[in-house]
């Protein structure tokens, strides 16, 4: 069986499917009516992943290693995570926004590995001996899942700020949240029965006021039989010139801050665990468990930046658009972790460089 025949067609194939998957998702996302978008897009996604992982699996019998040598390698790899967790996050969730800005960064990762990297850049190589370590396997394949993971929470918080157009919004029933539903807006009442408005902090229901009925004096809850439905936005809104969002805006911003909070929570400590492998990985390699090298400096980033990300969740009880920004500006620190140290700087972790 010709395996690197194999890995050419498959290269090509995983980077084909994710275009159309790509295309499929912001179809359905254009037109939400176009249900059959969805499957096709949740298949095309879990059809790519098969795809990388037969690619690895055929580079893995070739070579003899675990195919996280070089760039290419990686590259794939990281694919692979990031389809991996975009059909768990996507599973868990039920929503197909996930794939809105999971499938692309997917395409543009394979494509940039198959039609951009030079052809010596592809192609397996024997090991040099320091990577001839189990710890190849160990720290590279988790340091690679968790990039996968923070890229993916990171994602759905830009697509959060997109959602809720970068205002400070109070989320409710959120993961961090008060635990309670959010209002509305919206009030079932019988025809004839008086609207009261409660002293309640308007700003908890982001610009909507919830309504209470009061019949005789004493009614405080709806009737099944209601006939009337009555809106009542919010007149003393917190946030100055800025419309208040729809009920569905909320929602999708409420469910994306959730899936970004736990897909981040768990890459964090696939991240945490990669570092420590790499350092006793160092050690015994290299004689030192830290030696500032730039791919070691900007992993600690990289670590920083979440976990302030997490404190200001868990400790500060932060959520909504601050915390949103923090993980949207991770996005940026992983990627120069992953690629801009080892293609543009000279260190004990470099693939090459361009310039």
């Amino acid at each position: 069986m010709n395996l690197v025949g194999l890995q050419n067609w498959l290269d090509n194939a995983s980077f084909a499917i994710l275009f159309l998957t790509m295309l499929l998702y912001w179809v359905g996302a254009a037109f939400p009516t176009l249900s059959a978008t969805a499957a096709l897009g949740t298949a095309g996604m879990a059809i790519a992943n098969l795809c990388i992982a037969t690619l690895l699996g055929a580079r893995w019998i070739e070579a003899g290693y675990f195919p996280l040598s070089n760039l290419y390698e990686s590259l794939f790899f990281l694919t692979w995570g990031i389809t991996t967790i975009h059909l768990i996050a996507e599973n868990t969730s039920g929503s197909r926004l996930v794939g809105v800005v999971t499938a692309p960064v997917a395409m543009g990762i394979a494509a940039f590995a198959t039609l951009t990297l030079p052809s010596e850049m592809q192609v397996a190589e024997p090991l040099v001996p320091a990577l001839k370590s189990n710890w190849l396997m160990m720290h590279v394949s988790v340091m690679m899942l968790s990039y996968a993971a923070l890229m993916v929470g990171s994602l759905l918080a830009i697509a959060f700020l997109v959602v809720t157009r970068g205002q400070n919004i109070q989320l409710q029933g959120s993961s961090v949240g008060t635990g309670g539903y959010r209002s509305n807006g919206y009030r079932l009442q019988k025809a004839g029965e008086l609207i009261s408005q409660p002293q309640t902090s308007l700003g908890d229901n982001n610009g909507f006021a919830r309504l209470e009925s009061n019949k005789n004096g004493n009614s405080n809850t709806a009737v099944l039989g209601a006939v009337l439905t009555t809106p009542i936005q919010n007149q003393q809104s917190t946030v100055q010139n800025s419309e208040p969002l729809s009920p569905q805006r909320l929602s999708l911003a409420e469910t994306l801050d959730n899936i970004s909070y736990r897909i981040i929570g768990l890459g964090f400590p696939l991240l945490t665990i990669g570092i420590i492998a790499g350092a006793v990985w160092a050690n015994e390699a290299w004689g030192s468990y830290w030696s500032w090298d730039p791919k070691e400096t900007w992993a600690l980033i990289t670590w920083l930046v979440f976990a302030a990300y997490l404190h200001t969740r868990i400790t500060r009880g932060w959520q909504g658009r601050s915390p949103a920004i923090l993980a949207a500006s991770g996005f940026v620190v992983v990627w120069v972790c992953y690629l801009g140290v080892n293609l543009l700087g000279k260190g004990l972790h470099s693939y090459g460089w361009f310039f």
